[in-house]
C-alpha cells in the first residue's frame, strides 16, 4: 500500500459545493443516528422491558465498534471509489434505521446499532478527506468545514431532533424518519457526487507513525476524556432534566433544541477563535466541561437552574469537534486522513466509555455520582491542558534564554 493515498484533485464535480453540502449531510445523518437514543433512552427501555444502564449500550456499543472500523477503513479501502465506499455505507444506514425502528426487543435494537457502528467508523474516515477532492485549493477550508460541520450539528442537534418527533409519535418514528433522511441524503450523493477514485490508502506504517506523535497522543487523550465526560452525563440528560432539574416531560423537547441551538453557537465560536488561540481554546473547552456538572450539583435542582446549566452545557460541548480537529490538523498537516481516522477511533472510544461508565454509575450509584466521576475526567482534562501551555511556556523561555546567550 501507499503511505497515503494519492488523489486527482479536484475531482471534477459538476456541482462542487452541492457535492461538499452532500457529504457534510452524510457525516449529519451517521452521527444524528448515533445519538438518537440519548433523547429516547427512558422510552426505549420501557418498551423494550430494559434498564436504563442496559439501554446506555445503544450508545457505547456503535461508538466502540466505530473506533475499531475507522483506521481498518481507510487502510482497507486501497483503490476502491469513494464514491462508492459512501453510497454503500449510507445505504447499510437506512438498513439500520429501519431495524432499529422495527426492534422488538434489545438483543434486535443491538444488532441495528452493530450496523450502525460500522456505517459511523466508514463515513467519518472517508468523508474527512474529501475536501481537496471536491474544490479548489483556496476553497479547502471552507468545505472542510462544511464537512465537519456536519458532525458538529449532529452532535448538538441529533438528540433534540429525536426527542421532539419521539415525543410527538414515538421513539420508533424517529428511527424511522432517520430511515427517510438517510435514504434522501444516499440518493443526493448518487447524483452530485463525481467518481472519486485513488491510487491506495494510508499505511500500517503512516499509522505507527502518528501513534507516535506526541503531540498527536495528547490530542487523542483530550479527545478521549472530554468525550467521556460528556457522554458519561449526556447520555442521561432526560433523567437529569426530569428527576433532578423537576420539568415535566413537555418540555423536554424544547430545552433540547435550545442546547443544540447553544451548541451551533458553541461550535462557530470555538471555530474562530481554535484557528489562533487553540490551547487556549482547548482549556476554555475543558473548563466548561467541568464546570457544567459542578452547576447541575449546585443549582440543578430547579428548572431554571437546570436550564441554565443545560444552555451553558451546550455551548461548551458545541466547541468540542471543532477545536480538537484543529489541534489534529496542526500537529499531523503532513498525514490529515491516518490522524483523522485515529481521532475517530478516540472520539467514539470516548462515547462508548462515557456511557458505559455512565450506565454503571447510575444503574448502582445514582445521577449525582454520575455527574462527579464525568467531573472529574473534564477536570483530568483541564490539568492535560495547563501541562500543554506550561511545555509551550518552557519552550518559549528557553529558546529566549538560548538567543540571548553570547557566543
Amino acid at each position: 500500500m501507499n503511505a497515503s493515498p494519492t488523489f486527482s484533485s479536484p475531482a471534477g464535480a459538476r456541482h462542487p459545493w452541492l457535492a461538499v453540502v452532500a457529504v457534510g449531510l452524510a457525516t449529519f445523518s451517521v452521527v444524528t443516528t448515533e445519538m438518537l437514543p440519548v433523547g429516547l433512552l427512558t422510552p426505549i427501555a420501557q418498551t423494550l422491558d430494559t434498564s436504563a444502564g442496559t439501554a446506555g449500550l445503544m450508545i457505547s456499543l456503535p461508538a466502540l465498534l466505530a473506533a475499531l472500523f475507522a483506521p481498518l477503513v481507510v487502510m482497507a479501502a486501497g483503490g476502491t471509489d469513494r464514491r462508492r465506499i459512501l453510497c454503500g455505507l449510507l445505504a447499510l444506514l437506512v438498513i439500520a434505521n429501519i431495524a432499529g425502528a422495527l426492534a422488538p426487543s434489545m438483543s434486535w435494537m443491538l444488532a441495528a446499532r452493530i450496523l450502525v457502528g460500522f456505517c459511523i467508523g466508514g463515513i467519518w474516515a472517508i468523508a474527512a478527506g474529501l475536501a481537496r477532492r471536491l474544490v479548489a485549493e483556496h476553497a479547502v477550508g471552507l468545505a472542510t468545514s462544511i464537512i465537519f460541520g456536519g458532525v458538529a450539528a449532529a452532535s448538538v442537534l441529533g438528540v433534540p431532533l429525536g426527542a421532539l418527533v419521539g415525543q410527538m409519535w414515538g421513539w420508533r418514528w424517529a428511527f424511522g424518519g432517520m430511515a427517510v433522511l438517510s435514504g434522501l441524503v444516499l440518493a443526493l450523493h448518487l447524483v452530485v457526487i463525481p467518481a472519486l477514485p485513488v491510487a491506495g490508502s494510508a499505511s500500517v506504517r503512516q499509522f505507527g507513525v502518528q501513534l507516535a506523535n506526541r503531540q498527536l497522543q495528547v490530542g487523542l487523550v483530550l479527545t478521549l476524556l472530554l468525550v467521556a465526560s460528556h457522554f458519561m452525563a449526556f447520555t442521561f440528560v432526560r433523567p437529569l432534566l426530569l428527576s433532578v432539574s423537576g420539568f415535566d416531560v413537555q418540555w423536554l423537547g424544547g430545552l433540547l433544541f435550545a442546547y443544540g441551538m447553544a451548541g451551533i453557537v458553541g461550535n462557530f465560536l470555538m471555530g474562530i477563535l481554535a484557528a489562533r488561540y487553540t490551547e487556549q481554546t482547548l482549556l476554555a473547552i475543558a473548563l466548561g466541561l467541568l464546570l457544567t456538572p459542578v452547576l447541575f450539583l449546585l443549582v440543578g435542582g430547579s428548572p431554571m437552574g437546570g436550564g441554565m446549566t443545560l444552555l451553558f452545557w451546550g455551548l461548551a460541548y458545541g466547541g468540542v469537534s471543532v477545536g480538537l480537529m484543529t489541534w489534529m490538523m496542526k500537529v499531523a498537516a503532513g498525514a490529515v486522513e491516518a490522524a483523522t481516522a485515529l481521532y475517530v477511533g478516540a472520539f467514539n472510544v470516548g462515547i462508548a466509555l462515557g456511557a458505559w461508565l455512565g450506565g454503571q454509575m447510575v444503574d448502582w450509584l445514582g445521577l449525582s455520582a454520575n455527574l462527579r466521576l464525568a467531573g472529574a475526567f473534564a477536570a483530568a482534562a483541564v490539568l492535560v491542558c495547563f501541562a500543554i501551555g506550561l511545555r509551550q511556556y518552557k519552550a518559549v523561555t528557553g529558546r529566549k534564554q538560548v538567543h540571548v546567550m553570547p557566543d
